[in-house]
């Protein structure tokens, strides 16, 4: 600790007016502004712009944070959906074997279906099952082509296989088979 002082003002200097200033400029100009201050009001401009930059740099990131961590959660619903689908083709052949017994097993494993194609309705991907759609290549996955009475060209007539999903949130096409052209 340093046992050095400055000077000591006394009380009667405290209380006394300035000197009076005996430069060359009117009363009336303005104050003339020591350089350091400039210096400080530059600094402390440039650290304001650079809080401001850092601020918007800060929410950038946040949003694009928010939209990577949302595409994420798309993609890991999409993976765990489609792991899924073999379980779900599984349950469907189990049933389509059993042709028209009633069983309370069978019973059951259509009540496990419809609750998986629940499931993955509310996750955001619809079974597509439905017959005489026209055949749209972006929908449909063609196993087949037939020859079918009574039904217009390039519509759909037997689903193999459902899809599951629309448009960009597709899991898979459906399988159909389609009715060709007579001629």
């Amino acid at each position: 600790m340093s046992t050095e002082q400055g000077p000591v003002t006394s009380p009667d200097e405290l209380g006394a007016t300035p000197p009076e200033r005996s430069d060359d400029r009117p009363d009336s100009a303005e104050p003339r502004q020591v350089p350091e201050a400039d210096d400080r009001t530059a600094e402390l401009a440039d650290l304001r712009d650079r809080w401001h930059r850092a601020l918007a740099d800060l929410d950038n990131l946040r949003k694009r944070h928010a939209r990577e961590l949302e595409r994420e959660r798309g993609a890991e619903r999409a993976r765990t959906a489609a792991a899924w689908l073999p379980v779900l083709d599984n349950l469907e052949l189990a049933l389509a074997h059993a042709g028209s017994d009633s069983s309370p097993v069978l019973e059951g494993v259509k009540a496990v279906r419809d609750q998986a194609v629940d499931v993955l309705t509310r996750l955001g991907y619809p079974r597509d099952d439905r017959t005489g759609v026209p055949f749209d290549p972006a929908e449909h996955e063609v196993v087949g082509v037939v020859e079918a009475e009574g039904a217009e060209p390039n519509t759909v007539v037997e689903v193999v296989r459902p899809g599951y999903g629309a448009g960009e949130s597709q899991l898979r096409p459906a399988s159909v088979v389609v009715a060709k052209r007579q001629e």
